[in-house]
């Protein structure tokens, strides 16, 4: 049975005259709800501060990986997404090549950046492993994206080719004859096997950007893939000769990865020409940050935001700074004490080294040296003033 709306209800009740309700007094307010309210508002107050006082978090990375060595158990390596877990569980033998290549990569760009404010500095025990630094899309954090990658293409393809893994051996498609500038040739040997090596980083190192698809992750994937062509590009072709005293009548020749210093060469020269972009509207691709600006290629390493001059100590924006970093007194390039100690002038140390030298062999077998002795002047860069390290803390 429906209930009568409540015109009807009205309507079927005693016609009588309705009476307005008295309202009632509104209550005083007292010193005590004063009180209550002063000490919300000042906890509210408090909340928002220490939220703004909270650093931004930093993600982990697959990179920490190299820090494990041996010890790679896919459940206890932080930063790895579901698909990077789930290739790790499978693939535990390319784990190993996979942190190998990352301590690899890691030296690489030490040794690209050794005489720069940043150096590459790794973090002990932090699964960041660069700390902040990173979170700036700066040509710093394209660099390490693009060299991280090139580092886990290197280490599989060479294990592929060393018989250290059981899913991949030498390249299957180098088979036949074929030829160069020189002639024709036999495909023989053990050609290193590039391209199973490039799949597997792309699948592995590709997989949380893939994931994000934002505009960071865009410009991480572009990186990425500038990296694993790196190391495609310096594929070179080593033969052998047959024929008569060596004579070249018949060559064998094989695909070899050439030495990982070449790619870290090749992409620190992309860091020097890296083009700063802006993402597209749509988020698929990349335009240029300034009207004039080249557009970036498949080769150019991209970024958004300008680096920090790594000058100071810096926890917001990861920077180490340069006090106490040895430089040069005479040199005029980002080694010198000019440009590294940030005009802040250095402080000269001298010091005596100890050194082999000349060396002789002695029948049968051994090598004897001698001690040698040199003073030299290492300088190092000065802190700065306590206000200006204050203001950066």
């Amino acid at each position: 049975m429906l209930r009568p709306s409540g015109a009807e209800e009205a309507a079927q009740l005693p016609s009588r005259r309705a009476r307005a309700p008295v309202p009632a007094p509104a209550p005083r307010p007292t010193a005590l709800d004063g009180s209550r309210a002063s000490a919300r508002l000042s906890l509210a107050c408090l909340l928002l501060l220490l939220l703004l006082m909270l650093p931004a978090r930093v993600d982990t990375s697959w990179w920490y990986i190299g820090a494990l060595g041996a010890r790679v158990i896919c459940d206890n390596i932080p930063g790895l997404v579901s698909r990077q877990r789930q290739l790790c569980q499978r693939y535990p033998d390319i784990m190993r090549s996979v942190g190998e290549g990352a301590r690899e990569w890691i030296r690489e760009c030490q040794h690209q950046f050794r005489h720069h404010r940043w150096n590459c500095t790794t973090l002990d025990r932090d699964h960041t492993v660069f700390g902040r630094v990173m979170l700036r899309s700066s040509r710093e954090a394209a660099f390490v994206y693009a060299i991280s990658s090139a580092g886990v293409v290197h280490a599989i393809t060479r294990a592929c080719s060393q018989g250290e893994l059981s899913v991949c051996s030498c390249d299957p498609y180098t088979r036949g004859r074929h030829h160069d500038q020189r002639g024709d040739f036999d495909w023989g040997g053990c050609s290193d096997n590039i391209h199973y090596g490039v799949r597997f980083a792309k699948a592995f190192v590709d997989a949380k950007e893939k994931r994000l698809k934002d505009a960071r992750a865009l410009m991480n994937l572009h990186n990425n893939r500038c990296g694993r062509t790196a190391v495609r590009r310096f594929l070179k072709l080593e033969c052998k000769c047959h024929g008569v005293s060596g004579s070249c009548t018949l060559r064998t020749c094989w695909r070899a990865l050439s030495d990982f210093r070449r790619t870290g060469d090749y992409l620190r020269r992309r860091y020097d020409g890296a083009v700063q972009v802006t993402a597209t509207q749509d988020g698929a691709n990349f335009t240029a940050a300034r009207q004039g600006y080249r557009r970036a290629t498949r080769t150019d390493l991209v970024y958004f935001d300008n680096s920090p001059d790594y000058c100071v100590l810096d926890k917001a924006a990861g920077s180490l700074g340069t006090a106490g970093r040895v430089c040069s007194k005479t040199s005029k390039g980002t080694d010198g004490c000019e440009i590294m100690c940030c005009g802040r002038g250095y402080d000269t140390t001298r010091v005596t080294r100890v050194t082999q030298c000349e060396c002789k062999f002695h029948w049968c077998c051994a090598v004897r040296c001698k001690e040698c002795r040199n003073t030299v002047d290492v300088h190092t860069c000065k802190a700065p003033k306590k206000a200006e390290w204050l203001d950066q803390t």
